[in-house]
């Protein structure tokens, strides 16, 4: 990353508008303030690969646009996962898996456990059951899903949830067709600057975090309860509460 990038922050700035799909200038897609704890800006997450060859450069290019970001950089590093299908979860970092997880009915999956408001590990899951078909199989595709799902263990939330509106050239933001929907834009990045404006006393980056455990499955049953439903009325975000304050949330992009 280019040190001049480093010398001044972003701030949130706004879109101009584009019909009935743009996003406000004061809009904020921060996902109700859940950050990585750190003590200090820049930090850098590792993205462990538990990934096949066919998806290697796609987290690449997931990494890279991630890195853009004025606060924070991603690494990709050696996948912990001991079962891809099962994709467990490490603390202090976010693990990444594809498989041919079934008919679940999801392209892909972010799982993200969170103590109070600190996120402490995450899982990004992409099912080759339905990337393996002709409609899915394209580099457009892989990279929006995996760019969004990352996003989310960021901190972010979706710029927009309505499949219809006109796209807003963001991953974070759904649509049927994903050929300018492929990397984050500078809301994405200025909403990052944002979030990890100020410091914590402490970090989960890195870090063995008690009470730390295995975040969610690959069944919505296993989900917890459906807390949000996107623009087509499918659910788009669960959570099963842990207790203690204490959660793991599992965002979910589905196949048509």
């Amino acid at each position: 990353m280019p040190t001049s990038r480093r010398l001044f922050g972003s701030v949130l700035g706004g879109l101009a508008l584009v019909g009935m799909a743009a996003v406000p200038a004061d809009a904020s897609h921060s996902w109700n303030g859940y950050h990585w704890a750190r003590t200090t800006n820049l930090f850098t997450l590792s993205l462990g690969d538990n990934v096949s060859s066919t998806w290697d450069s796609i987290l690449a290019t997931t990494s890279s646009d991630w890195s853009q970001s004025t606060v924070l950089d991603t690494t990709v590093v050696a996948g912990r996962a001991a079962s891809v299908k099962r994709c467990g979860a490490s603390t202090g970092r976010v693990e990444v898996c594809n498989t041919t997880y079934g008919n679940t009915g999801w392209l892909g999956i972010a799982q993200v456990r969170v103590s109070g408001s600190h996120i402490t590990q995450g899982v990004v899951k992409l099912n080759d059951t339905y990337f393996n078909t002709a409609t899915y199989n394209t580099v457009p595709w892989r990279n929006l899903v995996m760019c969004q799902e990352v996003g989310h263990i960021l901190g972010l939330d979706h710029q927009d949830e309505n499949f219809a509106n006109a796209d807003l050239g963001t991953c974070m933001d759904y649509s049927n067709d994903p050929s300018t929907n492929q990397h984050p834009n500078q809301h994405d990045y200025d909403e990052l600057a944002t979030i990890y404006s100020h410091p914590d006393s402490t970090t989960t980056v890195g870090m063995a975090v008690a009470g730390s455990a295995a975040v969610g499955g690959n069944d919505p049953s296993a989900w917890g309860r459906a807390i949000r439903t996107s623009g087509d009325a499918r659910p788009s975000l669960y959570e099963r509460n842990l207790g203690g304050g204490r959660a793991v949330f599992t965002f979910v992009i589905w196949a048509e």
